[in-house]
């Protein structure tokens, strides 16, 4: 099967990152997950590589779960299924647990955007309220799930910056910027105390 780009998707390709490019789509044919590729293993293994998925099972687990998320009216969305597999290629998963969490965070974009357009669409005050409760949930989900995945990447390392410093008469300084990890600093004794005000 060939098919020619537009000018669009020729400027988006052109600026997208090779794993984004080189990995399958996916569509629904028949209640099944069909993964466009003129060689079923190897779109399997481009596919598992984009998602960070370990093996055939994990990558066929990870996309049944993103189909059930994909619902709209509880039938699988073909245009929100290809939204949250583009996403999650897109956050790049290094690992099998940052995998299920890009997973999760995509599923809840999907649901936060459902709930605001709901939250959009009605007149009536309770409805509003529980909708407003709901979304506000969701969006500190999100920022947790961002958060805790910054922090697996980081390895659990906070950064501190340091921004006022002043030196004495005779000292030396280096001026530029600088960011030091909390885990150094603790593993250097006196170093602590150097930053610390």
């Amino acid at each position: 099967m060939t098919t020619s780009l537009t000018h669009h998707e020729t400027a988006i390709a052109a600026s997208a990152p090779a794993a984004i490019i080189a990995s399958p789509k996916v569509k629904l044919r028949r209640s099944r997950i069909v993964i466009e590729h003129p060689d079923t293993r190897a779109g399997e293994k481009l596919l598992a590589e984009a998602l960070g998925a370990v093996d055939r099972d994990a990558l066929h687990g990870l996309l049944s779960q993103l189909v059930k998320a994909s619902a709209v009216a509880r039938k699988p969305d073909q245009g929100n299924l290809s939204f949250m597999v583009s996403m999650l290629k897109s956050i790049a998963p290094k690992d099998s647990l940052e995998a299920m969490l890009a997973a999760q965070i995509v599923s809840i974009h999907v649901a936060s955007m459902r709930c605001a357009c709901r939250l959009a669409c009605t007149d009536d005050v309770p409805q509003q309220e529980s909708l407003t409760r709901a979304l506000t949930r969701l969006a500190r989900t999100y920022a947790a799930q961002m958060e805790a995945l910054n922090r697996h990447r980081s390895n659990g390392a906070c950064a501190i910056t340091v921004q006022n410093l002043s030196v004495q008469d005779g000292g030396k300084a280096v001026v530029g910027h600088f960011t030091q990890h909390a885990n150094l600093i603790a593993a250097q004794p006196g170093l602590a105390e150097a930053v610390t005000p």
